[in-house]
């Protein structure tokens, strides 16, 4: 591996870390289109192994810059968590038995109806505390003093944080383009929340599925790929968590929507 390639890596992790983080998405919908275009003749188990692998370096770095912000809602966080570790295992066993065109079809058409599903429905107002005994209520203060009250189902989440853990794992795009709009459209978590939360979860999550990919064997020969961009990676994960400060909440939905139409499509395409 030559210089150009190690500094086209790490300068690739430092994008994929900065988005990322920023939309709370771990930034494994951008980076494992990149692999696909970067190694046309790879593997789809050996490309899923690398993102997942630098999406748990991506998440891990964040979850710091949100904890310090106390954005994360832990309890919940642990919760859904959890709960994606059986479907982050099957998910990561399956990846093998996939063609690398129907990986592609399938990649491209889910970052598509996620992206549709966001840009028709581009504002998310927190609605008022529900006081229905059988949702679950949340009280936090930021860094800032900022108070979020939101209620919601837990085992609404957790069922979705179990089809997120498997679809992550299968695709190897984190988890976070499927988190964070359940947690803020199904959930009524406010934005900021759900990106910080997201982020813990992805930890949890990213790393099952990495250790299910290293038993198998798939990254054997992945770990310089995995290392040069989580370089990249740390860092942007920390720009992205300072950034978020200072964005609406309204244009991370929308960034994040456009961002996974145009990634769907050349996905389908490569």
């Amino acid at each position: 591996m030559d210089w150009t390639q190690i500094v086209l890596l790490i300068g690739t992790g430092l994008f994929v870390g900065f988005v990322g983080t920023l939309i709370g998405a771990g930034g494994g919908f951008i980076l494992t289109p990149i692999l696909l275009l970067m190694y046309p003749s790879m593997k789809p188990e050996v490309i899923t192994s690398i993102s997942l692998g630098v999406i748990f370096l991506n998440a891990a770095s964040g979850s710091v810059a949100y904890s310090k912000m106390k954005r994360v809602d832990y309890k919940s966080a642990i919760i859904f968590a959890l709960a994606t570790l059986p479907g982050s295992v099957v998910g990561a066993l399956l990846t093998s038995y996939i063609p690398r065109t129907i990986f592609n079809i399938i990649l491209g058409g889910l970052l598509i109806v996620i992206s549709l599903f966001l840009l028709r429905q581009p504002h998310y107002r927190v609605k008022k505390k529900n006081t229905q005994r059988h949702l679950t209520h949340r009280i936090l203060t930021d860094s800032k003093g900022k108070q979020y009250e939101y209620s919601f189902n837990l085992w609404t989440g957790v069922i979705i944080s179990f089809f997120v853990g498997y679809l992550s794992s299968l695709l190897g795009i984190g988890g976070g383009i499927i988190h964070v709009p359940a947690l803020t459209t199904l959930l009524n978590f406010p934005v900021h929340i759900a990106t910080a939360t997201s982020h813990f979860i992805l930890v949890v999550m990213a790393l099952a599925g990495t250790i299910v990919h290293i038993a198998q064997g798939n990254l054997n020969d992945a770990w310089p790929a995995v290392l040069y961009i989580g370089v990249g990676v740390v860092g942007g994960a920390q720009l992205g968590a300072y950034v978020s400060h200072h964005v609406k909440p309204k244009w991370i939905v929308r960034g994040l929507a456009f961002a996974l139409l145009l990634v769907g499509v050349r996905v389908i395409f490569i």
